[in-house]
């Protein structure tokens, strides 16, 4: 009997998983950074220190010379809407509680595949639509929003704002990815987003703080933390596709319920059993049966492979055709 077969990540894949436990480390920090700063200007500032940060990892020349404008404005697209998705769960989370904002976020989960099946029409695989469910109940499990109910207020409506703007930015990644350099477009959507943020604070009111090393320290990690994020992001999804990069980046919430555990916070029955949720969620992407031989083993046929199926075996993955094909790499 064919077992089903659970392939090994590729290195893309264990990338965008390093990055989903650095990010899902982060809420401390931020919670730190807000006592001392507004939120659009501590964006601001992080998202450019983040641009510094990609200068001096890829180099000045690689990044500022020949920019191309179809890079520019993919790139600045993409970084406002990053942007614009940290403003409103940010300001959300100043009138909501941050189980009911992680349940709203959370939202994003089922909602790139449908963006995905309406921009791209490319309708996700059944083992994707699995582990789609499994994440997005692990995440409704540990958010516990049946605590403080389902009303809709201000703060709840900033942060559906704020998750579509997290799921539409996974699709326009995976959408420009394979045509744009990952290290420029990285640089330009940090760039993007720092200068959205700083035009936004006149218009939500917003003034500078003054100096401290609380906000500046912060913004300072915030920043290296940003732009591996961007330049791995934009590296990987040229081979993870947008509906499995949202599995793994479903996995964020144990990483930060791991890190406010060690700060003191007290982890419940409902949060394991969430988090048990969404490594099924996880696996259940990745396992891939071979259904026309579990099929044919079932009405007792032969169990060899057929040459077609050799045939497809043998041919290169995706990834291998863009590694071998990219001079980035």
């Amino acid at each position: 009997m064919t077992r089903p077969r659970l392939p090994l990540p590729s290195r893309q894949e264990i990338a965008l998983g390093i990055i989903t436990v650095l990010w899902g480390g982060t809420y401390y920090i931020i919670q730190m950074a807000l006592k001392t700063s507004g939120p659009l200007f501590f964006i601001g500032v992080r998202f450019l220190i983040a641009a510094l940060f990609v200068v001096c990892f890829v180099g000045r020349k690689r990044i500022m010379q020949g920019i191309p404008r179809a890079e520019i404005w993919r790139g600045g697209l993409i970084g406002v809407v990053l942007a614009f998705g940290y403003i409103c769960q940010t300001i959300g989370l100043m009138t909501i509680t941050s189980s009911r904002s992680a349940f709203l976020t959370a939202l994003y989960v089922p909602l790139v595949p449908l963006l995905q099946w309406i921009i791209l029409r490319k309708a996700p695989s059944k083992s994707g639509i699995a582990g789609i469910f499994l994440a997005f109940v692990g995440l409704v499990l540990l958010a516990e929003p049946w605590k403080s109910g389902l009303t809709m207020s201000t703060g709840d409506g900033l942060t559906l704002l704020g998750t579509f703007s997290y799921a539409f930015e996974i699709i326009c990644v995976g959408l420009f990815a394979l045509q744009t350099d990952s290290r420029r477009m990285a640089f330009v959507q940090l760039v993007a987003g720092g200068l959205f943020a700083f035009c936004a604070m006149p218009v939500m009111g917003e003034h500078i703080p003054p100096f401290s090393w609380g906000w500046l320290s912060c913004a300072l990690v915030m920043g290296v933390v940003s732009a591996a994020t961007q330049l791995v992001l934009n590296w990987a999804q040229k081979t993870v596709s947008p509906t499995k990069a949202t599995i793994i980046y479903s996995s964020e919430p144990i990483w930060g319920g791991l890190v406010g555990w060690c700060t003191g916070d007290v982890l419940t029955t409902c949060t394991l059993v969430g988090a048990g949720f969404i490594v099924a969620g996880v696996l259940a992407s990745e396992v891939k049966p071979r259904w026309p031989r579990f099929r044919r083993t079932l009405r007792g046929g032969a169990v060899r492979e057929t040459p077609l199926e050799r045939k497809r075996r043998r041919r290169p993955s995706m990834s291998d055709l863009v590694i071998r094909g990219s001079s980035e790499d």
